[in-house]
């Protein structure tokens, strides 16, 4: 029988028209050009501006661009999968709204929340349902506007994120491409050095968590660091030596990107050049989930059928994985 493996067969991506620079910042914060670039790579971040707008607005925009771009019908999609840290709302999933705002309305659909690497746990949850034969057209969405968490007088992290989303098709293949190995992991000890201190059930809104600034983002920006540089690159290297990898092998690393030092120790770890890294960091920020998608995205052009790639990311909670991809087509 002919395995069948998870492709990605689309990709498409949507930002926001509003850049938000370093130097808009300076006016905003205490902090300069340089300082934000020596400690973060970010030059800008683009940010989702508009009454009522929510992640599900950026989601349904990079869907329904992969609906075009692929020539799929909005019924023929059959699961949708939205990675996301801000949904719209508690409840109902961002991805049911996704759905709704599309036409998607012949598919189950749900969201998926592991922080930055959520959008690996969603591609490798998905790919089951490809490979068990389950579904032929499965759609993984990883989005996020930041700019709703994030606390503008906070020079640690108001700095660093920006909105975004990306989206992808998967179907199945039968020739040894698409998803070839995942590992995936999460340690909840981190809770403490990256969280969200209210608005759940744990501490639910009230007038003092508000005036508290407890609906941020809040982050131990060192900590973060240390675990995020060991776990990202430990775990892409594990993936390597796991599928016989080598350095030459390799067309590009997509990493999670939420800091250029810690892509920089990723890539070293892995014993990569620079051309080999995707970076768009410079230009989006950390936007969460769709980091990786919007990566892929505007690297598209440069690659090719058969071509290597690992996906590498971190995240609050912390989580983190990697992930072994056989590109499936020419653009």
């Amino acid at each position: 029988m002919t395995k069948i493996s998870a492709a990605i067969t689309g990709i498409a991506s949507y930002v926001p028209d509003y850049i938000l620079t370093n130097e808009e910042l300076e006016k905003m914060i205490d902090t300069n050009d340089e300082w934000i670039m020596s400690r973060t790579g970010i030059k800008e971040r683009h940010i989702l501006k508009g009454e009522g707008l929510g992640t599900s607005f950026m989601g349904a925009k990079a869907v329904q661009a992969l609906l075009e771009k692929t020539n799929t019908k909005p019924e023929e999609v059959e699961l949708l999968i939205c990675a996301t840290t801000t949904p719209d709302m508690i409840f109902p999933a961002t991805a049911n709204i996704i759905c709704f705002e599309v036409g998607i309305n012949n598919a189950f659909s749900y969201d998926m929340q592991a922080a930055c690497s959520g959008f690996l746990y969603a591609l490798t949850a998905a790919s089951q349902f490809i490979e068990t034969g389950k579904y032929k057209k499965v759609i993984v969405v990883g989005a996020d506007k930041m700019s709703s968490i994030i606390d503008y007088t906070d020079r640690s992290t108001c700095i660093i994120f920006g909105d975004g989303a990306g989206a992808v098709m998967l179907e199945p293949n039968t020739e040894g491409l698409g998803i070839q190995d995942s590992i995936l992991k999460s340690d909840g000890a981190g809770w403490v050095h990256l969280h969200q201190k209210a608005g759940g059930s744990r501490r639910p809104p009230t007038l003092e968590t508000v005036q508290n600034k407890e609906h941020f983002v809040y982050q131990e920006g060192s900590a973060v660091f240390k675990h995020a540089v060991k776990a990202m690159s430990d775990t892409a290297y594990e993936l390597m030596q796991r599928n016989n990898l080598i350095a030459d092998d390799i067309a590009f690393l997509v990493p999670h990107q939420a800091n250029k030092r810690i892509i920089d120790a990723t890539a070293a770890r892995m014993g990569l050049n620079e051309d080999k890294v995707m970076l768009t960091i410079h230009k989006y920020g950390n936007t969460t989930n769709a980091t990786i998608p919007l990566c892929i995205s505007d690297y598209e052009k440069q690659l090719k059928k058969g071509d290597n790639l690992v996906l590498a990311a971190f995240g609050g909670g912390f989580t983190w994985g990697a992930m072994y991809i056989k590109w499936a087509y020419n653009a």
